[in-house]
């Protein structure tokens, strides 16, 4: 049975179970969650950096429309090896193509975090951390993507099988599962919430 928090006064604009996970982590439970329903395409030649602290802002942006008023907390997390934007991966194909990209290199990964306090004021933190991933073998490679792990996920879940995989890591972890946590309390706590 899943612990119950005393619940914090912000809507979280994410039904992702990675974000909700890490928060329960540190025993904070949103109010509400209200998933923000946008399109996600990057633009032509949009570089990870802007995309995604553009992505976490209009998610919730999106959400404060709806839910005026309110604390909206916001996140979004890009895997990207140099300039490249590694998106969900649609079929078993695309994931092997992204892990041929990543097997033994090093890439980033990079976690915006946004808060609109119920006044409207923006707020919003963004890390990026270092990974290097081992050189995968044929097989190693063939067992991760047909074990499906990967799916609903941008490039992977490093708290899964994959951190069987990653030979460093510079920054911060739980940005790179989905929600810097250091950042997420900090802007809670800029706005009140404790």
């Amino acid at each position: 049975m899943a612990e119950s928090f005393e619940k914090k006064d912000f809507i979280l604009a994410s039904g992702s179970p990675q974000r909700i996970a890490l928060l329960r982590q540190v025993e904070i439970e949103p109010k509400e969650i209200f998933p923000a329903d946008i399109d996600e395409t990057s633009s032509p030649k949009e570089k990870p950096l802007p995309y995604v602290k553009r992505m976490a802002l209009e998610k919730a942006l999106h959400v404060a429309q709806i839910k005026s008023g309110q604390n909206i907390l916001a996140c979004d997390t890009v895997v990207c090896a140099g300039n490249r934007i590694i998106h969900k991966s649609k079929t078993a194909e695309e994931q092997k193509k992204v892990m041929k990209i990543l097997a033994g290199r090093t890439h980033k990964v990079i976690s915006s975090v946004c808060l609109i306090d119920k006044s409207g004021t923006i707020h919003q933190r963004t890390v990026t951390t270092r990974i290097t991933m081992k050189r995968l073998s044929d097989e190693e490679l063939e067992k991760y993507v047909t074990d499906g792990e990967w799916k609903g996920v941008c490039g992977y879940k490093i708290e899964g099988k994959m951190a069987a995989y990653v030979t460093r890591l510079v920054g911060d972890y739980s940005s790179v599962v989905g929600l810097p946590l250091s950042e997420t309390i900090n802007l809670l706590k800029g706005v009140g919430i404790k």
